[in-house]
C-alpha cells in the first residue's frame, strides 16, 4: 500500500490552481486521507502561500476564502484523518546533516528526515512512502536517499493510478 507525504510546494496545488493541481485532486479523490501526510509546518506554509497569493493578486478574496476553508477542513481540523506530523526537537537535530549533505533549506531538511523516518517504519509493514514535491532540490535529495518520489508538475498521472490500484 502507498502512503503519500507532501511538502508545501506540492500540497499548495490542492488549494490553489497551479501546474499539477489535477494530480493533487486525483490523489485526494482516490486515496484515503489517513494515507496522506505532511509536517504541521508544511500546512502552515501552504496557508502562508495562500496569503501571499491573495496579497499579490494571484487569488481573489473569494478564492482565498475558499482555499483556506478547504485547507482548514482537510488539514488543520484536528478531526480530519489527514495526518499532520509535529516537529519535535529530535527531528530538528537529526535533520541538520541533510542541510549540508544535500544543500537543503531547513524546512526541506525536516521534510526529508521525517519522510525517511516514516518510510523506514512503513517498510516494516510492506507499505511504501512516496514523497510528493515540486521542489527539484528536495526531490533530488530524496531520490539520493532512496525514497520514492512524485513530482505533480512533471510526472504522469498514470504513475499515481498504478500505485493506488
Amino acid at each position: 500500500m502507498y502512503h503519500f507525504y507532501f511538502d508545501a510546494s506540492a500540497l499548495v496545488k490542492r488549494y490553489t490552481r497551479e501546474s499539477g493541481s489535477d494530480k493533487m485532486f486525483f490523489l485526494f479523490r482516490n486515496v484515503p486521507l489517513e494515507r496522506l501526510l505532511c509536517l504541521t509546518i508544511g500546512a502552515m506554509e501552504v496557508f502562508w502561500i495562500c496569503v501571499r497569493k491573495r496579497n499579490d493578486g494571484r487569488l481573489t478574496s473569494r478564492q482565498f476564502e475558499r482555499a483556506v476553508t478547504h485547507l482548514r477542513r482537510e488539514l488543520i481540523n484536528r478531526q480530519s484523518d489527514f495526518e499532520t506530523i509535529s516537529v519535535p526537537d529530535l527531528l530538528v537535530w537529526d535533520s541538520i546533516d541533510l542541510i549540508e549533505t544535500h544543500s537543503l533549506n531547513s524546512v526541506d531538511a525536516l521534510v526529508l528526515r521525517s519522510a525517511l523516518n516514516i518510510a523506514t517504519e512503513l517498510r516494516n509493514t510492506d507499505d511504501t512512502l512516496v514523497l510528493v514535491a515540486s521542489d527539484q532540490r528536495l526531490l533530488r535529495a530524496a531520490r539520493t536517499e532512496g525514497l520514492q518520489v512524485f513530482n505533480p508538475e512533471l510526472d504522469p498521472q498514470q504513475t499515481l493510478t498504478d500505485w493506488i490500484n
